[in-house]
């Protein structure tokens, strides 16, 4: 359950939270995208304070929300997939989403076709076709082979460099700090500011209880 718990995620930079399970971070995201709705407190989202969110309407601001389980329809083609975003939301070079995200020869596969890492891929090229603002990813390195997964921290940071604020969570504690700028600690249902990945690594009380418990999981 949250209690404190606030996320600020800044253009251009990637945030990685972490926390051991059932401390909220998922829920910190889903809040955050519209998801679902806080007994208190507020969304901000570049000049907008907002007090009520859904997903739609964060959607069409510029946010990208990328689930832990699959975002993708099952009957549906990547390439339709793609050709959705494009028709929705326009404006973006998809051809480019998929030379990046080298998914070209998978467009005319269906979900259940890929396999885990294809699956992330496609997802992330979505991502980038539709040239979000904001991007949180929930759990995006989960059950990710490590070529994928260095594949998958090179897209984060391009889409950092074109200027998206950029969350990410999970337990892949190597994949997240070699992606991340920054790390944002929740525990107890509090998240804590701990700076740079070498900076976290440095904290006495992080290294003890979250560090530690991950390297004997």
């Amino acid at each position: 359950m949250l209690a404190s718990a606030s996320l600020c995620v800044y253009p251009g930079s990637i945030t990685a939270l972490v926390g051991r399970n059932g401390e909220g971070k998922s829920t910190l995201l889903k809040i955050a995208a519209g998801l679902l709705r806080p007994d208190y407190g507020v969304v901000r989202f570049g000049e907008h304070r907002l007090t009520h969110t859904r997903l739609p309407d964060m959607a069409r601001r510029g946010l990208f929300f990328l689930p832990e389980h699959s975002l993708l329809c099952r009957s549906l083609t990547l390439g339709e997939h793609l050709a959705a975003i494009e028709y929705h939301f326009g404006g973006h070079d998809v051809e480019k989403a998929v030379a990046l995200l080298d998914i070209g020869s998978l467009l005319d596969r269906a979900p259940h076709q890929l396999s885990g890492g294809e699956r992330r891929r496609a997802e992330l090229a979505m991502a980038v076709a539709r040239g979000p603002t904001c991007l949180l990813a929930d759990e995006p390195f989960l059950g990710i082979v490590p070529k994928d997964a260095e594949f998958l921290t090179e897209i984060f940071k391009q889409l950092s460099r074109d200027g998206c604020a950029v969350a990410i969570t999970g337990h892949e504690v190597r994949s997240l700090f070699d992606t991340a700028d920054d790390v944002l600690w929740m525990t107890a249902g509090t998240t804590h500011a701990l700076g740079t990945p070498a900076r976290a690594r440095e904290h006495d009380q992080f290294v003890r209880e979250y560090l530690g418990f991950e390297a004997l999981r």
